[in-house]
């Protein structure tokens, strides 16, 4: 049996936050990693010569914890394209173009959604991202779905499906009445107000030069070979003195274990004592949404051609936002566009040509038939993976955020939980990784 001050279980960047400042205080850690790669939700990968990023990939003006990590690992960024006009597909179909944020709906839809998002943001202001069950409406906000609260507010349906659109399908990636009414407030708070939500330029700002995934990639450079691959935990033995980790035939020993691995996949290990009901519970109450990211490639960006900026939305279509994500330098033009929650769960069941042609189809909606011939086309497949599950991140049924949230950042004897999908601030981005990895270091190097 091995030793060590601090065995890490998940190389996302969570992990590999939390092990790397506990190297740099000189602590003896181990990562151990299930996959054969890190990153965890991060990934890029070549197709037919290109860079595309399979995982997350936007860095945001407000996240200061991930962007001085950039820094700090000597990462560079590069603005997102978004010269031109953008495109909203209405109900029945039509691309319209537009300016700003402001979209083309008629003078009472527009009205209504200036009214939806000056509500939201007055509760987010009223919202602590670390604590929102501590909001007094807490209790009330959890137990309607988002959906119905959005009919409480508003008799617009085209406003509400829009509003709905920016927190349900574009985040948690679940449909709004799915979850409560408090978990999309979080969702809002944790990017610092609903507004930023629906400002697609001030969210989805900057990319990494070389991807995001160059963030696990170089923290596990030099993490070295502290960082062990293939590496499937199955049983943890706690007392007070520290645990034992079981991997395979292979017994290790710490004073501390940190636990980053999502909050639905810590079921996947043994552990003994029993972890209390209530963390148990806590977990089974959090659930993945579900998202097929769609990247096409083509011989040149022909929407910047006709004065478009790539972006666009449409929340009656399949594709219900696409974004120009050409790689800094590369002439030819590239989209992203997702497709999420019951529309991904009705073309999961298809044929992989027959999703092709629909989520083409969708995209030729925005910009024309050029859109039906891309020379690369790659979706992710994050669904198909049990080690995710799903994308982006975690969020809690009806109820479940005021009776379980607090747990799943406590600790059990010697065993510290997190990941994104706990964070306050950088919620289920890889902002949050980097908070809850530093946070779990602080505490392990404190005692708690």
């Amino acid at each position: 049996m091995t030793t060590h001050d601090t065995i890490v279980v998940g190389a996302g960047v969570t992990g590999l936050v939390a092990a790397w400042r506990l190297a740099e205080a000189g602590q003896d850690v181990v990562v151990l990693e299930a996959r054969d790669r890190v990153g965890g939700r991060l990934r890029s990968e070549l197709h037919d010569g290109s860079l595309f990023e399979i995982g997350g990939q936007w860095v945001s003006p407000d996240q200061d914890a991930l962007k001085a990590l950039l820094e700090e690992l000597g990462l560079k960024t590069y603005e997102r394209y978004r010269a031109g006009a953008s495109l909203y597909v209405d109900r029945g179909g039509n691309a319209k173009r537009f300016d700003g944020e402001d979209l083309p709906v008629g003078p009472e839809t527009a009205a209504a959604i200036e009214r939806l998002t000056k509500t939201l943001d007055d509760l987010v202001a009223e919202i602590d991202p670390d604590r929102p069950w501590d909001h007094p409406e807490a209790q009330r906000l959890d137990r309607i779905t988002f959906q119905q609260w959005l009919e409480d507010q508003c008799d617009d349906v085209e406003a509400r499906d829009n509003i709905a659109l920016y927190v349900g399908p574009a985040m948690l990636t679940k449909p709004a009445w799915a979850f409560s009414a408090l978990q999309a407030l979080l969702m809002a708070a944790s990017a610092g107000s609903f507004r930023h939500l629906v400002e697609a330029d001030f969210i989805l700002d900057r990319r990494v030069a070389g991807g995001l995934a160059s963030v696990p990639l170089e923290l596990a450079r030099r993490l070295g070979d502290r960082v062990r691959l293939c590496q499937d935990v199955t049983a943890i033995e706690y007392d007070a003195d520290g645990a034992t980790v079981v991997v395979g035939q292979e017994r290790l020993r710490a004073r501390s274990v940190v636990l980053a691995v999502p909050p639905p996949l810590v079921r996947r290990i043994r552990f003994t004592p029993e972890l209390p009901a209530e963390h148990r519970h806590a977990r089974e109450h959090q659930s993945f949404g579900l998202v097929i990211k769609v990247q096409v490639e083509y011989p040149a960006p022909f929407w910047r051609e006709v004065g478009l900026s790539g972006t666009g939305f449409g929340p009656y279509q399949l594709v219900h936002e696409v974004y120009d994500n050409t790689p800094e330098g590369y002439a030819t033009g590239h989209l992203v566009g997702f497709v999420s929650d019951e529309s991904a769960d009705r073309i999961g069941a298809l044929s992989a040509d027959q999703r092709r042609e629909q989520v083409l189809s969708s995209l030729a909606t925005y910009f024309g038939e050029q859109a039906l011939a891309p020379t690369t086309y790659v979706e992710s497949d994050w669904q198909h993976q049990e080690l995710t599950g799903g994308a982006y991140g975690t969020s809690f049924d009806v109820g479940g955020l005021t009776r379980y949230g607090r747990v799943l950042r406590e600790p059990v004897g010697p065993i510290e939980f997190g990941t994104s999908d706990v964070s306050g601030l950088g919620f289920q981005h890889v902002d949050g990784a980097v908070r809850i990895g530093t946070e779990l270091a602080q505490c392990v190097l404190s005692g708690r």
